[in-house]
């Protein structure tokens, strides 16, 4: 089965990306954090054995240079549901048929998971989805048909894994789980001690993460 990894992401401009850090970043720190977490994930799936798709926002000359190798699509407009549908859509025209998409949330997701996601979907599951902290999911991914799993879910809620599990239950699809995981959304997220493990897979973010005086800017921020 063709392997497709889709991954969602936008050029890291300051003001457009990682907003629910400013503050305590600045703008520019926020976009620098992105551009760091970005790469660190094309650099990281370019180890998987999945062609690499990047469904993106923005400048496409950016992702020609950061992810040569990857085949570039822009996102298609509406909400996420339909984005994700158009992003299924586009992989299943290539001739995909294993297909998990991610985000740019979760620059040290363990690789393993992901190979998990492919052979959960080779081993006949219909859907795949990867639990986060939050109660939304890091991953999703698909083999056929996705029924209504993207319609009607109350995103950016604590309730968008529940809701698409039970879309998915309504559309006949049998859905897998992976091991559960978070993204890097707030200022309590950069404080998680697996963000500086020197074995997290993760250079450039956990230098970054390094580099800032966290304390400092919650100060700051407070004042």
């Amino acid at each position: 089965m063709k392997r497709a990894l889709a991954i969602f992401a936008k050029t890291p401009l300051p003001g457009r990306v990682k907003t629910r850090l400013s503050p305590p970043l600045s703008p520019p720190q926020a976009a620098e954090l992105y551009r760091c977490m970005l790469l660190d994930i094309i650099e990281r799936a370019a180890g998987l054995e999945a062609d690499v798709v990047i469904f993106y926002e923005g400048s496409a000359e950016f992702f020609r240079k950061a992810a040569p190798d990857a085949l570039l699509v822009h996102q298609s407009t509406g909400g996420l549901g339909l984005r994700l549908e158009h992003a299924f859509q586009e992989l299943s025209g290539r001739g995909y048929g294993a297909r998990v998409v991610i985000g740019t949330d979760s620059p040290d997701l363990p690789i393993a998971f992901i190979e998990d996601a492919f052979r959960k979907l080779e081993q006949k599951a219909d859907a795949v989805f990867g639990p986060a902290e939050d109660g939304g999911y890091y991953l999703v991914g698909v083999r056929d048909g996705y029924g209504a799993v993207f319609q009607d879910i109350p995103w950016s809620s604590h309730k968008v894994l529940e809701t698409s599990l039970r879309q998915a239950e309504a559309s006949g699809l049998t859905a897998a789980l992976l091991t559960s995981w978070y993204d890097v959304d707030s200022y309590e997220d950069l404080l998680r001690p697996s963000l500086l493990d020197p074995c997290n897979g993760a250079p450039r973010t956990r230098a970054f993460v390094a580099g800032l005086d966290l304390a400092a800017l919650l100060a700051a921020d407070a004042v």
